[in-house]
């Protein structure tokens, strides 16, 4: 059922709401959004491997101290780096920005295609579909954001959400005339 703007409630009539983001009409919001994508990705790799390297060493400190007894906890380690992972990017895109950290550095913020804000279970959602598609149908499958008009990605057809450039949405004031 498509979601209606008008008094906020959902149709059952048959119709089709259109996408809020047209690339046609406004591709400013999708100019450069692939490769922000990209840079996007490295920040937020660096941001959720730190806490995960730094439980490392602790596990491994704590086994030195406890005589190898403490080693027992790397077995919890790979799993509290998925849940890790998994909880940083629902938090990240349910949060007032709709983007992670490094989508809000890149100026990007994900919405639905009827142009609704990110919420948790989305933006859990859209990470593991990510990891899920790049693992078994290889990283080339981020091609696809390079042959549409709105530069989605296979987790993004899949969950209705779109990708687009926020600096254009917020802009810069001018700087002063110095003439």
């Amino acid at each position: 059922m498509p979601y209606s703007d008008s008094g906020n409630t959902w149709r059952n009539d048959g119709g089709a709401q259109p996408h809020a983001y047209d690339p046609y009409l406004h591709p400013e919001l999708f100019r450069g959004v692939a490769t922000r994508r990209v840079f996007a990705f490295l920040i937020d790799m660096v941001v959720i491997s730190v806490p995960v390297i730094l439980g490392y060493i602790f596990i491994a400190l704590f086994g030195v101290v406890t005589l190898g007894i403490g080693w027992a906890l790397f077995w919890l380690a790979w799993p509290a780096s998925v849940i890790w992972a998994i909880v940083y990017y629902g938090a990240c895109i349910g949060g007032p920005s709709s983007a992670t950290i490094g989508m809000r550095v890149m100026d990007l913020e994900l919405r639905t295609w009827y142009g609704a804000p990110g919420y948790f279970v989305l933006g859990a959602t859209h990470a593991v579909l990510f990891w899920v598609t790049v693992s078994f149908l290889t990283p080339f499958v981020v091609l696809l954001g390079l042959f549409n008009g709105r530069r989605r990605l296979l987790q993004d057809f899949v969950l209705g959400t779109v990708v687009i450039n926020n600096s254009v949405r917020a802009p810069v004031a001018q700087a002063a005339r110095t003439w």
